[in-house]
């Protein structure tokens, strides 16, 4: 029971991030889409990467930033859309504007599920800003609901809600008055009602009559919201240069990786004095060390390289997800390295394997290929995940199948497997021994029956026997009795 319990928490932290990093990359679409240059500014805001041993405690800055405007973007995620903010009244780090300025953006999107996974989650293409200043006003004259503390997992933070009235349907609005705001149905011409009022806080109206509305939208609310963010475009290098100076380390921060998608020699001084500096915080200095790897400047991968021995895991692993983000030889050679150290601890090891998956080189596969024989399961387990990812990419993995041994072998089956990159020529020449042979008939036969369809009859005539296997197994797969659960 308790094995079930701990998984059944772990399904539902993974659910909170995917539906966080879902609603991350739409809001980062959708600024691309009005003419922003957005980057991910707040590490791991728009992935669902579970380090569960080692906790890294990144800087409270916002996930998204325009290296054209400047503007920072706070990505929130709702499957009820509403404004709200974890708030603690205790510490002032867990404030709900932590790390946020009166500049930076919030910006809301709806997200459904789509699957029975706790990645299922599909946003809605509304994303709807508030800035921060008209939120920290209305919170500032108590325009806002807080709620009782969460329970004890959620660490009894409060919830904030800055009120607001949301279309259910599209329409057009056909009243407004001191207390309700009416609008036509679009499907049955139904006039809908909503009160300009909640909780005894009244709402300001955002639409006027004859102003068409989508499912969705707020129309009213304390703070103004709006679909559009245009983009000024009057951010520019000595903008990011002077935010280095800040007494505030997320200035500090977001200048270092705004700084490192910007190069040339005024971005790379700047990076190095900030890298150099030991009184600086060790996240400022590794993004600006990844800048200066990423202009190829060997000062900056030295660095990183001197972290993976820190006395601090957290640090080594936040150096091994920087690696990951940088498509260098010399970063996939010191992964490399650190995957098959053996003094290294397993997490920092499982860290490196994961980052080369996120590179994606085919020069890694005899790596990963062999720390499958590995008695630590988290390195074996994102070695196998690593190496689907660049299986994905049409490198020819399933060639290591027939020279490997059998642990190896399953690794190897479960990533090309889940690439979806088989093909039966490929796998042909791997019939050597009854063992290969199995893990041969698992890949075909975890493949859509209909994509090898029509290469299966070489399979059928070479080796009867793991045919057979595999359209059973085809069989077995497509049965309504695949994936019922007892409970």
């Amino acid at each position: 029971m308790v094995g079930r319990r701990a998984f059944k928490m772990d399904e539902s932290f993974l659910e909170k991030l995917a539906i966080g990093a879902v609603g991350a990359r739409a809001v980062l679409g959708e600024l691309r889409r009005q003419g922003h240059r957005p980057i991910e500014l707040e590490r791991g805001s728009m992935d669902y990467k579970i380090w569960k041993n080692i906790k890294i405690k990144r800087l409270r800055v916002p996930d998204l930033l325009c290296l054209n405007c400047g503007t920072r973007v706070e990505a929130r995620a709702k499957t009820q859309l509403e404004i709200s903010m974890s708030h603690s009244v205790s510490d002032s780090e867990r404030g709900w504007d932590k790390g946020l300025s009166d500049r930076d953006v919030v910006a809301l999107s709806i997200c459904t599920k789509t699957g029975e996974g706790p990645t299922d989650w599909q946003a809605n293409p509304l994303i709807q800003f508030v800035s921060v200043a008209s939120l920290r006003r209305a919170f500032a004259k108590n325009r806002v609901v807080s709620e009782k503390p969460k329970g004890a997992g959620e660490g009894f933070e409060l919830r904030v809600t800055w009120p607001s009235a949301v279309a259910s349907s599209a329409g057009v609005v056909s009243a407004l008055t001191a207390g309700r705001l009416q609008f036509k149905r679009e499907r049955d011409q139904r006039t809908i009602s909503l009160a300009l009022s909640k909780k005894g806080i009244s709402l300001e109206p955002l639409v006027n009559i004859g102003d068409t509305v989508v499912p969705g939208q707020i129309i009213a609310s304390v703070a103004p919201v709006t679909s559009a963010l245009p983009c000024s475009g009057t951010c520019v290098d000595s903008s990011f240069l002077g935010m280095l100076a800040s007494p505030a380390v997320a200035d500090r921060y977001t200048a270092a990786k705004a700084l490192s998608h910007l190069h040339g020699p005024a971005a790379s001084a700047a990076l190095a004095e900030r890298m150099q500096d030991a009184r600086e915080h060790i996240y400022v200095r590794l993004e600006a060390a990844a800048g200066l790897a990423r202009a190829g400047e060997t000062t900056g991968m030295a660095l990183i390289q001197q972290t993976l021995q820190d006395q601090y895991l957290e640090h080594r692993l936040e150096a091994v997800i920087i690696l990951g983000e940088i498509p260098t030889d010399d970063s996939r050679n010191t992964l490399t390295a650190v995957l098959l150290d053996r003094t290294q601890h397993p997490e920092i090891r499982a860290g490196a394997a994961w980052a080369l998956g996120e590179l994606q080189q085919a020069a890694s596969v005899d790596a990963l290929v062999q720390v499958f024989l590995e008695l630590s399961e988290p390195i074996r387990i994102e070695a196998a995940r690593a190496l689907r990812k660049i299986a994905a990419t049409g490198a020819n993995v399933v060639a290591r199948l027939g020279a490997a041994q059998e642990d190896q072998r399953a690794g190897i089956a479960w990533a090309v497997s889940r690439s979806g990159c088989v093909r039966i020529d490929d796998v042909l020449p791997l019939l050597a021994d009854d063992n290969a042979r199995g893990w041969v008939a698992y890949i075909l036969g975890t493949q859509d029956q209909q994509a090898c369809v029509g290469q299966i009859e070489q399979l059928r005539r070479q080796d009867p026997e793991v045919y057979f296997a595999v359209t059973v197994l085809w069989k077995i797969l497509a049965s309504w009795i695949h994936g019922l659960e007892e409970y």
